[in-house]
This record gives structure tokens, C-alpha cells and sequence, in this order.
């Protein structure tokens, strides 16, 4: 028998190699199709479900505050460590964390979808940390909602607060690491930000137990309520303990009272204003605790965040 096949043979060997390769670049066709669609429906399905969790919170009357939050803030100092407070009632007026005259105060109000307290953060970490370490400050931190109309309706801002919230009453003396995580995974404006079990995520990596009962704090937004009403006192009224400043944009800085003005990723600027407002609460000229860290190179200042809408 010849091994040689007829020209006819021959193009019909050739048609069924051509249907063969046509049936194969069809079903990677339709492949590629249904993962992009998978893709698609996964994400929708994502947004959903937070937007869901924001509706939920949204009709939910309001409750007790966090703990270690009475002043709408939490109070970090030496070593990490948070001071302790009671939980402010529903219906409650936060009460001002009181002035001190034996070591520096510093309050920051702030947005983790803002990308100036970004660059507040990243500019100004390493100052802020060498005084912690050293017992020179403490930092109170405000985590507040004005930038929830640049995530695509899952109100990250709100959600991420709600979360900062969780941080201070189930894990206080994990915030500061919580806080940075935070900054080092901020998402961009104009996108649905982090899920709430990418927030848990983070706060395990910062070495928060989850079985403390953050997790579930953050995944039903427990203090989103909360957060609404701290963002608009913080926008409407005097901060507590400052007169007349108000907080009509992120980052808010304040230094024993007094409103930081200068740059955001000025490490220079911030540093020597924390020495000179921590001279004068000492009478001296300098504090070696505040200057001793070198500060970054400068990167050029983002646009400042819009201050949030009346009402």
C-alpha cells in the first residue's frame, strides 16, 4: 500500500487541519470572553455588595462612639501606646482631649482617599514617629469623610474611617501601624478604593488579631454613622480645644493648638514648626527631639483637596 495520498486526499487533509485550528481559536475566543465577563461580573458584584453595606449603614440609627475615641480622635504616644477612653453615648458631644503644658500636642484631622494627607504622611512620618518614640509628642488622630464622592459610591472615605474607628476600640495600640498600612495601600481618587476585606486584610498585616472582633467591626461598617457625624462637626464647628479653626479641608494639622499652614510634603517646614510652637510652650528656642530627624527630599506639592460640600 503506497504511503503517498492522493491530491484530493491531500486537500482534504488540509481542510479538516484548517476546521481543526478555526474550532481551537473559537473556544479561546470564547475563553478569553467568559473571563472578561467573569471579570466584569465579579467586580460588579464587589461594588455592589459594598454599596449594599453603605445603604445598610446609612439607615442604621446612630450608636455609641468608639472607644478610645471620646474626643472624635485617638491619642497615641509614647512607644505606640493609646491612651484610653470611654465610648461618647448616642446623641453625645465628644469631649476635647485637654491641653497639656509637658509635651507637644499634635491633632491631625484627616481622609485616607485625600493623597494630600498622603503626602502629609509620607513627608512627615519619620518626624512624627521619632517623637512618639521619644515621648516629646503625642499625635491625635481624626479620621474623618470629605472625599466619599471620588469613590464610585462605595463611600471608601466613610468606610475607611468606620474602619480607623474599629482600629482604636478592638486594637488601640495597633492604630499607628494601622494608620500607616492605611497610607501605604491608599488608593486613587476616582476608583471604588479598598473593599472592607481588603481593610481587614490590612489591619492583619498590621498585626491585628482579627478574632478580636475588628474584623467584623470593619465588614458591617459599624461606625460609618459615627464617622458621618464626626466629619461634620469637624467641618462645621471650631475643632475642639482651638479657637475659631475649622476643618475645611484634609490634612488638618494642628501643633498645641495652633494650624499648620505651611506645605503638606514640607518635612522641613513641619519640623521647624512643631520646634518653634514647642518653643514657646517651653520658653526654649528648640526642642533637639523634633530636628533631630533628617528630612526627606522634597517631591512637588499636590493640588490641595477640595473642601467638602455645605449641608
Amino acid at each position: 500500500m503506497s504511503d503517498k495520498l492522493t491530491k484530493n486526499e491531500r486537500r482534504a487533509q488540509a481542510r479538516e487541519q484548517a476546521r481543526a485550528m478555526q474550532e481551537r481559536r473559537r473556544r479561546r475566543e470564547r475563553m478569553r470572553r467568559g473571563l472578561t465577563i467573569g471579570g466584569i461580573i465579579l467586580a460588579a458584584v464587589a461594588i455592589v455588595a459594598i454599596v449594599a453595606v453603605v445603604i445598610v449603614n446609612s439607615i442604621r440609627p446612630a450608636g455609641p462612639g468608639p472607644e478610645n475615641m471620646a474626643s472624635n480622635g485617638i491619642v497615641v504616644g509614647q512607644d505606640f501606646v493609646a491612651e484610653r477612653t470611654a465610648a461618647t453615648p448616642a446623641e453625645g458631644e465628644p469631649t476635647p482631649t485637654e491641653p497639656r503644658e509637658d509635651i507637644i500636642q499634635i491633632e491631625i484631622y484627616q481622609d485616607y482617599m485625600c493623597p494630600v494627607c498622603g503626602a502629609f504622611d509620607e513627608a512627615n512620618r519619620a518626624t512624627l514617629e521619632q517623637l512618639l518614640d521619644t515621648g516629646a509628642a503625642t499625635v491625635e488622630v481624626h479620621p474623618i469623610a470629605i472625599l466619599d464622592r471620588f469613590s464610585l459610591g462605595t463611600k471608601f472615605s466613610t468606610r475607611s474611617a468606620s474602619a480607623a474607628a474599629c482600629v482604636a476600640e478592638f486594637a488601640p495600640d495597633q492604630f499607628w501601624a494601622f494608620n500607616s498600612a492605611m497610607y501605604d495601600n491608599q488608593p486613587e481618587e476616582q476608583t471604588a478604593g479598598l473593599t472592607n476585606d481588603e481593610i481587614v486584610g490590612i489591619a492583619e498585616g498590621a498585626g491585628i488579631d482579627p478574632s478580636t472582633g475588628v474584623a467584623d467591626c470593619i465588614r458591617e461598617g459599624r461606625f460609618m454613622s459615627w464617622a458621618e457625624d464626626a466629619t461634620i462637626r469637624a467641618g462645621s464647628q471650631p475643632l475642639p480645644g482651638t479657637d475659631g479653626v475649622v476643618a475645611d479641608r484634609t490634612p488638618t494639622v494642628l501643633v498645641n493648638g495652633q494650624k499648620y499652614e505651611g506645605a503638606p510634603n514640607d518635612a522641613a517646614g513641619f519640623q521647624a514648626f512643631v520646634t518653634a510652637t514647642a518653643g514657646q510652650l517651653t520658653g526654649e528656642s528648640e526642642t533637639p527631639e523634633a530636628t533631630e530627624t533628617p528630612a526627606p527630599s522634597e517631591t512637588p506639592a499636590p493640588s490641595e483637596t477640595p473642601a467638602p460640600s455645605e449641608g
